[in-house]
């Protein structure tokens, strides 16, 4: 089936520059491999970010259907937006509170904070809402190396002291976040473990969960109760330097606005970049814009004096170069070597995809996987793909 809603489709397809293709099926394929691979664990999934660009709602389905029911955000608004796809998960709110008023959301989406600090502790005591057989529920997230959110370990002990007096919260989940996992010899990752293992154990009645997408290929200690896959679930590859064993599940292309001849000594785009040859040029109708980043133009950005290779396009079977800078709106390919006759104003030239890996466009703009899915812009037109559908 395709989604018809026409709400996930953006911009209607005849007036579109470009088109973003979710496969479903490869999504949910990434899940049951990650859910195997967390296996004495359970696999949640993180959706922040608008399920990492890719549509909150037609990924959420997706991942419920194939028995996901723990989620994970960044913020409540996101909570919300799970909720309407996942009515009976549980779904936790990486960031916290950040005000008194904020537990009004939480409250409306029965979501589940993951308190960082005691200003969170505090707030959700005197405002959080009460399950049927426990008061506030909620995750704590404890500092392990990180340094970024999370209790100290000096206050998670005085937390865990306390709280087994009052009665006041109720942790379901114990967190904390691997920052090197996916350099699987990093002694950090064995520092972490030990760490967040210790401050584990001051909650006994609550599950633990550390690994993220390379944190599951750690495996043995580090999978804990839950696991908290994330940008492997989107294709991406979690671990460095190893065959990416995730299935593609994004694609976009950019549309062909126009087909130009340009004289050898001419120049093309912002800075005036030289041409060595007779060429012919696709203008394409995506640019930084739409996240197809500056930094990956084939010339006349700092990234290009030290990784000389820009980023290629991917058309009729043959990887074409960026041609000078990729401007907010229009990005140029070289196509002389697929001849004019071979084209056509409206053809599509693959961005990213199963021909064009999107861990190596994101090496050509000098970035990670993360942020290219989360940079891809409103303007395209979307398609989710299940079962067999091809766009």
């Amino acid at each position: 089936m395709t989604h018809t809603d026409p709400q996930l489709h953006g911009v209607d397809p005849r007036v579109a520059g470009g088109r973003l293709t979710v496969d479903l099926d490869a999504l949910a394929a990434n899940y049951r491999f990650l859910a195997e691979q967390s296996t004495p664990a359970e696999a949640g999934a993180v959706v922040k970010a608008d399920a990492y660009g890719l549509g909150t709602g037609p990924v959420v389905e997706a991942l419920v259907a194939e028995g996901c029911r723990k989620f994970f955000v960044a913020l409540p608004e996101e909570g919300l937006a799970v909720r309407a796809s996942a009515p009976e998960a549980d779904i936790y709110v990486f960031n916290g509170l950040f005000s008194p008023e904020a537990a009004a959301f939480y409250r409306e989406g029965r979501l589940l904070p993951v308190l960082n600090s005691q200003s969170d502790l505090s707030i959700w005591e005197a405002h959080g809402w009460d399950d049927e057989d426990a008061p506030r529920p909620c995750a704590l997230h404890v500092e392990t190396g990180m340094n970024r959110l999370g209790l100290t370990p000096e206050r998670a002990k005085i937390v865990a002291q306390e709280n087994a007096l009052t009665g006041a919260l109720t942790p379901r989940l114990i967190i904390s976040h691997l920052a090197c996992a996916d350099t699987p010899d990093h002694p950090m990752n064995r520092q972490q473990l030990e760490s967040f293992q210790a401050l584990g154990a001051l909650f006994p009645d609550a599950e633990s969960s550390l690994a993220n997408s390379a944190g599951i290929f750690l495996g043995g200690e580090f999978l804990c109760d839950v696991t908290r896959p994330g940008v492997a679930l989107y294709g991406s590859n979690p671990m460095n330097g190893t065959v990416n064993p995730m299935q593609s599940v994004a694609s976009v292309h950019a549309r062909i606005a126009q087909l130009r001849h340009v004289p050898a000594g001419a120049t093309v785009s912002y800075g005036a970049t030289p041409v060595g040859r007779d060429t012919l040029i696709a203008v394409t109708a995506v640019g930084y814009a739409d996240g197809y980043h500056r930094s990956g133009s084939g010339a006349g950005v700092p990234l290009r004096t030290a990784q000389p290779v820009g980023s290629h396009g991917y058309i009729e079977g043959r990887r074409v170069p960026v041609l000078g800078r990729v401007t907010m709106d229009l990005t140029l390919f070289d196509v002389t070597d697929l001849g004019l006759d071979t084209l056509q104003v409206g053809d599509f030239i693959e961005l990213m995809g199963s021909n064009l890996p999107m861990d190596e466009l994101a090496s050509a703009c000098g970035t990670i996987s993360y942020e290219l899915l989360t940079s891809l812009g409103h303007r395209f037109e979307r398609h989710y793909v299940r079962s067999g559908d091809h766009i």
